[in-house]
């Protein structure tokens, strides 16, 4: 007993520098100029003091929640203090890149798929447009006065009668846009009337829908395997618990033995692999 109370006092300086080192990041990347102007705006000294704690508070939380990777960290303390070991600690700082890169891949495949549904909203939106009487850069304008779909050089290039196709074909290089360069082709034959230019518009998001539906048919039918995949991730967690909670120190065998060791690098890299493995299938579903 007074060996694991020994080993977690020597831990504990270890994974406290770790939370204070990331804590620090966190209220430098945190503090915003608005700080500054509110001291400067608000009230009298004390009353400025308690607004920029708020604010800094406020920001401290903002930054936490926008960069969930760093939540590795206190993870990676609190198992390293309950195993006694600074390898918790290591795997959660190794983890926060990691961790980071998937998050920010999966925030990019979020963008992309509202910029596609951004372009189907054009296309009916101009379409409409078009129906109603108005000009086709009228109607561009009309329909997308700022949002994800084109972009400001689409909109400069109807304001002021420049190369619309041409700067439609440029904003389809963005990922989930490429349904612009189909609207483009529309412009670039039938701008001169507008009834064609909208039946084509209408032929593009009718192509662009179904195109959307099958990935979203895709999608439901992967969720299944997905979370099958996450459970059977998930499990050495719960079978972590369970240990724990009948009194077996799963934690001091595979931290402190070593054939526990073994067992950890070896379960890590099994898991990595499945993992893998699953993401790999996912991503052949979608290429087909």
């Amino acid at each position: 007993m007074s060996g694991e109370v020994t080993a977690v006092a020597a831990v504990a300086p270890v994974c406290g520098a770790a939370f204070c080192a990331g804590a620090a990041v966190v209220l430098a990347g945190g503090r915003r100029p608005a700080v500054r102007r509110a001291r400067a705006l608000l009230g009298p000294p004390g009353s400025a003091v308690r607004v920029g704690r708020r604010w800094r508070a406020a920001a401290v939380f903002r930054t936490w929640g926008g960069r969930r990777e760093l939540w590795c960290l206190p993870a990676g303390c609190v198992v390293g203090l309950l195993g006694a070991s600074w390898l918790p600690l290591l795997a959660g700082v190794v983890a926060v890149p990691l961790v980071g890169r998937r998050l920010r891949g999966r925030e990019r495949r979020g963008a992309e798929v509202r910029r596609a549904a951004a372009v189907i909203e054009l296309c009916a939106a101009v379409a409409g447009g078009l129906r109603a009487g108005r000009q086709p850069a009228g109607a561009l304008l009309a329909a997308a006065p700022g949002g994800p779909a084109g972009g400001p050089e689409v909109l400069a290039a109807a304001r002021f009668g420049g190369d619309v196709p041409g700067a439609l074909r440029s904003a389809a290089g963005a990922p989930g846009a490429q349904g612009l360069a189909g609207v483009a082709a529309c412009w670039q034959v039938a701008a001169g009337g507008g009834a064609g230019l909208a039946d084509g518009l209408d032929r593009v998001a009718a192509a662009l829908r179904a195109e959307r539906d099958e990935r979203d048919e895709v999608q439901a039918q992967l969720a299944g395997p997905r979370a099958t995949a996450l459970l059977l991730a998930l499990l050495p967690c719960f079978g972590l618990l369970m240990g724990s909670a009948l009194g077996a120190a799963p934690l001091r065998v595979l931290l402190h033995t070593p054939a526990g060791l073994v067992c950890l690098v070896a379960g890590g890299l099994l898991e990595w692999a499945g993992l893998a493995w699953v993401g790999r299938i996912v991503r052949g579903a979608h290429a087909r």
